[in-house]
Protein backbone atom coordinates (compact mmCIF):
# COMPACT_ATOMS: atom_id res chain seq x y z
CA UNK A 1 0.00 0.00 0.00
CA UNK A 2 1.49 3.06 -0.89
CA UNK A 3 2.14 5.81 1.57
CA UNK A 4 0.23 9.22 2.14
CA UNK A 5 1.08 10.50 5.55
CA UNK A 6 4.42 11.40 8.20
CA UNK A 7 3.94 11.00 11.67
CA UNK A 8 6.46 12.74 14.19
CA UNK A 9 7.99 12.56 17.39
CA UNK A 10 9.15 15.85 18.77
CA UNK A 11 12.18 15.37 21.13
CA UNK A 12 15.27 13.80 19.39
CA UNK A 13 13.70 14.20 15.74
CA UNK A 14 12.47 17.69 14.70
CA UNK A 15 14.27 19.66 17.55
CA UNK A 16 16.34 18.39 20.40
CA UNK A 17 14.88 19.81 23.46
CA UNK A 18 16.53 16.39 25.32
CA UNK A 19 19.09 18.82 27.41
CA UNK A 20 16.25 21.05 28.30
CA UNK A 21 14.43 17.90 30.24
CA UNK A 22 17.78 17.18 31.92
CA UNK A 23 18.63 20.43 32.97
CA UNK A 24 14.86 20.70 34.80
CA UNK A 25 14.69 17.55 35.82
CA UNK A 26 18.12 17.50 37.14
CA UNK A 27 17.51 21.27 38.95
CA UNK A 28 14.74 19.47 40.77
CA UNK A 29 16.36 15.96 41.63
CA UNK A 30 18.83 18.24 43.48
CA UNK A 31 16.22 19.90 45.21
CA UNK A 32 15.32 16.26 46.34
CA UNK A 33 18.82 15.37 47.51
CA UNK A 34 20.06 13.22 44.83
CA UNK A 35 21.21 13.52 41.07
CA UNK A 36 20.80 12.07 37.70
CA UNK A 37 23.10 12.01 34.90
CA UNK A 38 22.57 11.79 30.98
CA UNK A 39 22.88 8.17 30.45
CA UNK A 40 19.95 7.84 33.18
CA UNK A 41 18.47 10.72 30.78
CA UNK A 42 18.37 8.78 27.97
CA UNK A 43 15.98 6.11 29.57
CA UNK A 44 13.10 8.89 29.60
CA UNK A 45 12.89 9.12 25.92
CA UNK A 46 9.08 9.56 24.50
CA UNK A 47 8.49 8.99 28.43
CA UNK A 48 5.73 11.31 29.49
CA UNK A 49 5.77 13.97 32.29
CA UNK A 50 4.61 11.96 35.38
CA UNK A 51 5.79 8.47 34.21
CA UNK A 52 9.16 10.44 34.09
CA UNK A 53 8.69 11.85 37.47
CA UNK A 54 7.77 8.45 38.54
CA UNK A 55 10.93 6.90 37.06
CA UNK A 56 12.96 9.39 38.71
CA UNK A 57 11.95 9.04 42.17
CA UNK A 58 12.21 5.67 42.00
CA UNK A 59 15.90 6.00 40.48
CA UNK A 60 16.04 8.24 44.26
CA UNK A 61 14.25 6.28 46.27
CA UNK A 62 12.03 9.09 47.37
CA UNK A 63 8.62 8.20 47.88
CA UNK A 64 5.97 11.73 47.34
CA UNK A 65 2.14 11.73 47.77
CA UNK A 66 0.20 12.54 44.35
CA UNK A 67 0.09 16.23 45.86
CA UNK A 68 3.40 16.62 45.92
CA UNK A 69 4.41 14.64 42.51
CA UNK A 70 1.80 17.07 41.00
CA UNK A 71 3.43 20.04 42.27
CA UNK A 72 6.81 18.63 41.47
CA UNK A 73 5.77 17.96 37.86
CA UNK A 74 4.54 21.51 37.47
CA UNK A 75 7.39 22.83 38.87
CA UNK A 76 9.79 21.42 36.33
CA UNK A 77 7.18 21.91 33.60
CA UNK A 78 7.65 25.63 34.72
CA UNK A 79 11.28 25.87 34.60
CA UNK A 80 11.43 23.45 31.34
CA UNK A 81 9.42 25.68 29.31
CA UNK A 82 11.35 29.20 30.41
CA UNK A 83 14.20 27.64 28.44
CA UNK A 84 11.76 26.21 25.72
CA UNK A 85 10.49 29.88 25.46
CA UNK A 86 13.90 31.22 24.51
CA UNK A 87 13.59 28.68 21.23
CA UNK A 88 14.47 29.77 17.72
CA UNK A 89 14.11 28.27 14.05
CA UNK A 90 18.02 27.61 14.51
CA UNK A 91 17.15 24.87 17.28
CA UNK A 92 15.33 22.91 14.52
CA UNK A 93 17.76 19.57 13.94
CA UNK A 94 19.75 19.53 10.09
CA UNK A 95 17.60 18.53 7.15
CA UNK A 96 14.07 18.52 8.90
CA UNK A 97 12.68 21.73 7.51
CA UNK A 98 13.53 20.62 3.76
CA UNK A 99 12.51 17.45 4.52
CA UNK A 100 9.25 18.72 5.65
CA UNK A 101 8.78 21.59 2.83
CA UNK A 102 9.67 18.59 0.30
CA UNK A 103 6.95 16.16 2.08
CA UNK A 104 4.35 19.48 1.74
CA UNK A 105 5.08 19.57 -1.93
CA UNK A 106 4.49 16.30 -2.81
CA UNK A 107 1.03 16.48 -0.64
CA UNK A 108 2.00 14.23 1.81
CA UNK A 109 0.10 14.76 5.25
CA UNK A 110 1.92 15.53 8.46
CA UNK A 111 1.47 15.53 11.66
CA UNK A 112 2.79 15.11 15.43
CA UNK A 113 2.98 12.03 17.52
CA UNK A 114 4.50 13.36 21.11
CA UNK A 115 4.14 12.72 24.85
CA UNK A 116 5.20 16.29 25.12
CA UNK A 117 1.87 19.01 26.58
CA UNK A 118 4.38 21.28 25.15
CA UNK A 119 4.48 20.85 21.66
CA UNK A 120 2.50 23.27 20.09
CA UNK A 121 4.49 26.12 21.82
CA UNK A 122 8.15 24.24 20.80
CA UNK A 123 6.25 24.32 16.79
CA UNK A 124 5.65 28.15 16.81
CA UNK A 125 8.66 29.28 18.38
CA UNK A 126 10.68 27.06 15.91
CA UNK A 127 8.46 28.32 13.15
CA UNK A 128 7.70 24.91 11.71
CA UNK A 129 4.26 24.66 13.28
CA UNK A 130 2.64 25.50 9.49
CA UNK A 131 3.67 22.38 7.74
CA UNK A 132 1.51 20.24 10.69
CA UNK A 133 -1.93 19.48 9.50
CA UNK A 134 -2.34 18.00 12.74
CA UNK A 135 -0.50 17.87 16.25
CA UNK A 136 -1.54 15.17 18.73
CA UNK A 137 0.65 15.87 22.02
CA UNK A 138 0.70 14.77 25.66
CA UNK A 139 -2.60 16.90 26.02
CA UNK A 140 -4.55 14.44 23.52
CA UNK A 141 -3.54 11.15 24.90
CA UNK A 142 -3.82 9.01 28.03
CA UNK A 143 -1.54 6.71 27.53
CA UNK A 144 2.55 7.10 26.88
CA UNK A 145 4.82 5.02 24.06
CA UNK A 146 5.09 1.91 23.67
CA UNK A 147 1.35 2.71 23.48
CA UNK A 148 0.51 3.16 20.07
CA UNK A 149 -2.05 5.85 21.09
CA UNK A 150 -0.49 8.73 19.83
CA UNK A 151 -0.02 7.27 16.50
CA UNK A 152 -2.95 5.85 16.28
CA UNK A 153 -5.03 9.63 16.91
CA UNK A 154 -2.39 10.57 14.56
CA UNK A 155 -3.85 8.86 11.14
CA UNK A 156 -7.50 9.34 12.63
CA UNK A 157 -6.79 12.97 12.61
CA UNK A 158 -5.22 13.19 8.96
CA UNK A 159 -8.04 10.76 7.77
CA UNK A 160 -5.71 8.01 7.14
CA UNK A 161 -5.10 4.33 7.74
CA UNK A 162 -2.62 3.17 9.80
CA UNK A 163 -0.84 1.22 7.13
CA UNK A 164 -0.38 4.31 4.78
CA UNK A 165 1.73 6.16 7.93
CA UNK A 166 5.55 6.42 8.17
CA UNK A 167 6.49 7.16 11.90
CA UNK A 168 9.58 9.35 12.24
CA UNK A 169 11.19 8.13 16.02
CA UNK A 170 14.41 8.35 17.99
CA UNK A 171 13.44 6.30 20.82
CA UNK A 172 12.77 2.67 21.47
CA UNK A 173 9.57 3.01 23.05
CA UNK A 174 8.42 5.06 19.98
CA UNK A 175 9.48 2.26 17.34
CA UNK A 176 7.09 -0.09 19.45
CA UNK A 177 4.44 2.04 19.47
CA UNK A 178 4.82 2.74 15.48
CA UNK A 179 4.95 -1.30 14.64
CA UNK A 180 2.42 -1.52 17.74
CA UNK A 181 0.12 0.82 15.43
CA UNK A 182 1.39 -1.14 12.01
CA UNK A 183 2.99 1.69 10.68
CA UNK A 184 6.48 1.46 9.18
CA UNK A 185 9.45 3.34 11.59
CA UNK A 186 12.10 5.27 10.62
CA UNK A 187 14.59 5.41 13.27
CA UNK A 188 16.63 8.55 13.65
CA UNK A 189 19.87 7.53 15.28
CA UNK A 190 21.72 4.50 15.46
CA UNK A 191 21.09 0.90 14.70
CA UNK A 192 22.17 0.09 18.40
CA UNK A 193 19.26 1.73 19.71
CA UNK A 194 16.97 1.31 17.74
CA UNK A 195 17.08 -2.16 16.54
CA UNK A 196 12.91 -2.72 16.36
CA UNK A 197 12.68 0.22 13.20
CA UNK A 198 12.22 -0.74 9.84
CA UNK A 199 15.42 1.06 9.09
CA UNK A 200 17.67 3.87 10.36
CA UNK A 201 19.39 6.85 9.34
CA UNK A 202 21.14 9.06 11.83
CA UNK A 203 19.13 12.21 10.39
CA UNK A 204 16.91 14.29 7.60
CA UNK A 205 20.14 15.56 6.00
CA UNK A 206 20.46 11.86 4.31
CA UNK A 207 17.16 11.12 3.30
CA UNK A 208 13.88 12.44 1.12
CA UNK A 209 10.25 11.70 1.09
CA UNK A 210 10.23 9.89 -2.21
CA UNK A 211 12.24 6.79 -0.13
CA UNK A 212 8.93 6.33 1.90
CA UNK A 213 5.94 6.69 -0.24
Amino acid sequence: MARHAFLFDLDGVLVDTAVFHFQAWRRLTRELGFDIDEEFNETLKGISRMDSLDRILNHGGVTLTPEEKTAFATRKNDWYLELVNQMTPVDVLPGVEDFLKAAKSRNIKIALGSASKNAPVILEKTGILPYFDAVIDGNHVSRSKPDPEVFLKGAQALGVSNAECVVFEDAYAGIQAAKAADMYAVGIGTTEVLSNADIVVPGFEEITPEQFV
